[in-house]
């Protein structure tokens, strides 16, 4: 049985953490949370422009990145979790869904379940794109590696096409993620009484098939599977049709 959501926390810490909270409070039904990648800030999904206004889009922003840069990020999803779980209990006076990508899915799906250990009111779905399932081994981990060797590894792939100071720059914060996610110990659990959509890019050689289909042990509700052209970082070119794809399923959140 749920719960009545909890009061709401401070509104300045919540804007803080949770970028358009607000934003269309006249016109919204639903209310989708964002959780981006690795090395990403809210700033890089632009998903409100393409959906209706009757959904209210919030990204998450973490520490150490964009106008949070000056803090240290965080490398565990219990600290994400501690922080961001009492926020959003405090908002979920509307039916809401999350989506997350890569990092994002994995803090998404774990957040959700923290949700749950508050009795908080639940997600109508989780969208979990481009991200192995929780408790399938990682791949070769890098968050150890020397920074030149790290930097060397990224600048191939997330940090590619960006100017060398740059990714110099944001190296601490990639290596803190990387933290997160491949030093991440899944906990046996009951299944997340929310249905989950995985997405992932048909030429991404970072998640294979069966990396993505051990999501359906994790739900009681069902898992269906969308795949959009493109790499692990698909979402960069294709939000327009992303915000598509989630809202065909709004009605469904309540």
């Amino acid at each position: 049985m749920t719960v009545p959501a909890t009061p709401a926390p401070d509104a300045g810490l919540a804007r803080l953490w949770l970028r358009g909270l607000g934003s269309r409070r006249d016109t919204a039904h639903r209310r989708l949370f964002v959780f981006p990648h690795a090395g990403a800030g809210a700033g890089a999904y632009r998903l409100a422009e393409h959906v209706p206004d009757t959904v209210e889009v919030c990204t998450v922003q973490l520490p150490g990145r964009e106008d949070r840069f000056g803090e240290d990020a965080l490398t565990s999803t219990d600290a994400v979790v501690t922080a961001l779980a009492p926020l959003i209990a405090g908002r979920t006076e509307l039916p809401y869904a999350f989506f997350g990508h890569s990092m994002g899915a994995l803090v998404a799906f774990e957040v959700a379940r923290g949700l749950r250990d508050r009795g908080a009111a639940l997600p109508g779905r989780l969208f979990l794109s481009a991200m192995r399932a929780p408790g399938v081994p990682d791949r070769e981990p890098l968050h150890h590696l020397p920074d030149d060797a790290l930097l060397a590894r990224l600048a191939a792939d997330e940090l590619a096409g960006l100017d060398p100071e740059l990714q110099e720059l944001l190296l601490p914060l990639m290596r803190a993620d990387l933290t997160l996610c491949e030093t991440y110990a899944h906990r046996a659990a009951a299944p997340l009484p929310c249905p989950f959509t995985v997405l992932h890019g048909t030429e991404d050689d970072t998640v294979g098939e069966a990396d993505l289909a051990g999501w359906r042990e994790h739900t009681a509700a069902g898992c269906d599977t969308h795949r959009f052209p493109g790499g692990h970082l698909y979402v960069r070119d294709a939000q327009q049709q992303l915000a598509r794809t989630i809202t065909r399923t709004a009605p469904a959140w309540a």
